[in-house]
């Protein structure tokens, strides 16, 4: 726990003035952390970023993460993020012929539902952030974010009878999910109360229950994902954390809803 608390406390240091300050060294900050996602995504299935799938993948990763505010950048080369993505799929399937199958279809899949699943996530980030009254959103996701991790956590341990969904992740309760949500329902109304949310009371507390059960469904995908891999945390960059995805997997669901709940 001590080492968990202070990995926290030494990332929040460097993570939230960050996101505050905003601009440039932001969307930086996300392309950092979007790219160690998705080296870890693409090495539970033993594929090396470093390689000619992982370097594609990487630069569709990037192309994906450009903020609408830098549209031009995609207008100078005259193609769209779709166009280009089309592209690597020949270019994966091009591959998998150049090492007769070593690099099967299979691995084609994994590697776009990877950047897809990485990039999507981070995308939504670097949008809600820039978009106006952002950096409140930002921290209301965050907020409850935490609040449902911890109120499952602590809810679930004091109460939890029933597992929620044990062949995914057996530590999990039926009462630690509804504690999250309660929990998260909590720290809605005192944003509600003390912040510049401009939402509706009623419609900012059922977003917050979307947003809080999808966290957790977040957190079950990775869970899912990493039991399929037998993998026991994506990456050891966080010390007591894990990698980066088993710190924003919760997250990479909550941001692009923010936007498809039209919250911004």
């Amino acid at each position: 726990m001590k080492q968990r608390i202070i990995t926290a406390v030494a990332a929040a240091a460097i993570f939230l003035p960050i996101v505050i300050y905003g601009g440039i060294p932001f969307v930086l900050m996300v392309f950092l952390l979007a790219s160690v996602g998705l080296y870890e995504a693409l090495k539970m299935r033993n594929l090396k970023l470093w390689s000619v799938p992982g370097i594609i993948s990487l630069i569709l990763l990037w192309i994906f993460l450009i903020p609408n505010e830098y549209h031009d950048i995609l207008d100078r080369l005259n193609y769209s993020k779709i166009e280009l993505a089309l592209f690597a799929v020949l270019l994966f399937l091009t591959y998998t012929v150049v090492t007769k199958n070593r690099f099967s279809f299979e691995d084609v899949a994994f590697s776009i539902m990877s950047t897809l699943y990485v990039g999507i996530g981070f995308y939504y980030f670097i949008e809600t952030r820039g978009a106006a009254n952002g950096l409140t959103f930002v921290f209301y996701s965050l907020f409850i974010i935490w609040a449902t991790d911890s109120g499952a956590y602590f809810i679930g341990r004091a109460f939890g009878k029933r597992k929620l969904w044990p062949e995914i992740s057996p530590n999990k309760t039926i009462e630690g999910f509804f504690g999250g949500v309660f929990c998260a329902l909590i720290v809605a109304v005192l944003f509600a109360v003390f912040s510049e949310v401009d939402v509706p009371f009623i419609l900012l507390l059922l977003a917050t229950a979307v947003l809080s059960i999808f966290g957790q469904v977040g957190d079950l995908v990775e869970s899912a994902l990493k039991r399929h891999y037998n993998v026991k945390d994506s990456g050891r960059i966080l010390p007591g954390h894990g990698g980066i995805l088993d710190r924003f997997d919760s997250l990479l669901f909550v941001w692009p809803l923010l936007h498809f709940m039209h919250l911004l």
